[in-house]
């Protein structure tokens, strides 16, 4: 079938199940959702097999092992994937919600309620698991969805979405909810990003250029992601064992996700106290530091930093690092380079931690805790659909209730308008 007719027969399928899904109750959601973890533990050898195959491609093309990380299934993460899905059916559905309600003077009452925002379109990078997740949390919020994923997960995204949609489907959502573009043509992308008349929003999920190029070319509202380009100012009453603690684990936990430390930023007054160790530890797990002149007398490992490495989200064991004289320095350093994620300070200073999370224009800001917490999950929303760095409608972890919209509902008694 031609390309353009197939997702046009997609978007129809999606945009009659909406229809269905907005009313279904939570008890049928909450049902699918528990079948759907159910059967990925179930059918947890199926997608490992299928995840080999991304992996085996991914290593013949050369691609990075941080990327290799992205893409990675192993049984343990298919179980978080599965306990994401129970935990977004613990949490109250939002449909429905009255979120407002007033009486005027004619005697109307005007109320507002969140309803669904009908079919949404994901198109995202490597990671398998944000298929798991984008389902969820759009089927919870009433949602049918269409995802495309990258090429380098195509078989994983495959077999995870013929296991999780029969699984639904067998718990009494309609057909339709969960669609997977299943093709690595790239014009699959450039045909979603104008079904304006089946799609209601498009949230791309993935690197810089894919998000730029969805922002520029879709007619499709769009929900813009960002990459994160997290900052975290050790500042020079920071307690040195919590400073090093959260610096390693901002940076080397998974040192190819979003929510990633890319720059460390040091007071001069705390430097020589807290560099060489860190530097050391880094250097022990295979962190590749860039650094300004100051930062280099604290290690002969240290490569000097470019002002594109101020820039740069690496995805990878590298980390920029940069000794500043003040607070103020590092907070107009973060102006300049922040994409609006994640910034932290690790201080013992009430003012000037009060002061960072003010001041700091981002999605999260953090006091003494590692950046690595944005995240669904974590926040408590059971899994995320993205990180939104926009200011309009999400940002931050987008939960369940970023995946509404509202409407008005108006009762009278024979109400005219002179």
């Amino acid at each position: 079938m031609d390309l353009e007719l197939e997702l046009e027969s997609t978007g129809k399928r999606a945009k009659a199940a909406a229809r269905k899904l907005a009313i279904l109750s939570v008890t049928v959601k909450n049902q699918a959702l528990h079948a759907m973890a159910d059967m990925l533990e179930a059918e947890s050898k199926t997608i490992l097999s299928a995840n080999e195959l991304d992996i085996k491609e991914a290593r013949a093309k050369g691609q990075s092992e941080a990327l290799i990380d992205r893409l990675m299934l192993n049984e343990a993460r298919i179980k978080g994937m599965a306990e994401g899905l129970r935990q977004i059916a613990i949490l109250p559905d939002p449909i429905g919600e009255m979120i407002g309600m007033q009486k005027r003077p004619n005697g109307l009452e005007i109320g507002k309620v969140r309803v669904p925002l009908g079919v949404i379109g994901i198109i995202y990078e490597a990671r398998p698991n944000v298929t798991v997740d984008a389902a969820g949390l759009c089927l919870k919020a009433g949602n049918a969805v269409i995802m495309r994923g990258g090429s380098e997960a195509i078989h994983s995204n495959s077999a995870i979405v013929d296991i999780i949609s029969k699984a639904a489907y067998n718990a009494g959502l309609p057909v339709g909810a969960i669609e997977f573009v299943a093709t690595t043509d790239r014009r699959a992308v450039e045909i979603m990003l104008k079904l304006n008349k089946y799609l209601d929003v498009i949230v791309p999920r993935g690197g810089a250029g894919l998000i730029k190029m969805v922002v520029e070319t879709a007619t499709v509202p769009v929900i813009e992601t960002g990459n994160g380009i997290c900052h975290t100012f050790i500042d020079e009453t920071a307690d040195l064992d919590m400073a090093v603690a959260i610096a390693f684990n901002a940076k080397v936990s998974r040192p190819a996700v979003c929510n990633a430390m890319e720059t460390l930023l040091v007071h001069k007054n705390i430097a020589e106290k807290f560099l060489p160790a860190m530097l050391k530890r880094y250097q022990d797990a295979g962190v590749e530091i860039r650094g300004c002149e100051q930062t280099k007398e604290y290690s002969e490992t240290v490569k000097p930093a470019s002002p594109e490495d101020w820039a740069t989200e690496y995805h990878d064991r590298i980390l920029s690092v940069k000794v500043v004289e003040s607070l103020d320095e590092a907070l107009d350093h973060i102006a300049e380079f922040t994409t609006h994620h994640s910034e932290a300070i690790v201080t013992r200073d009430y003012q000037n931690a009060r002061r960072f999370q003010h001041e700091i224009d981002a999605a999260a800001v953090y006091v003494n805790a590692s950046t690595r917490f944005t995240d669904g999950f974590e926040f408590g929303f059971g899994a995320e659909l993205g990180i939104s760095t926009q200011k309009l409608h999400a940002r931050g972890p987008m939960g369940l209730s970023e995946l509404t919209s509202i409407k008005y509902i108006i009762s009278g008694d024979g109400q005219i308008r002179n």
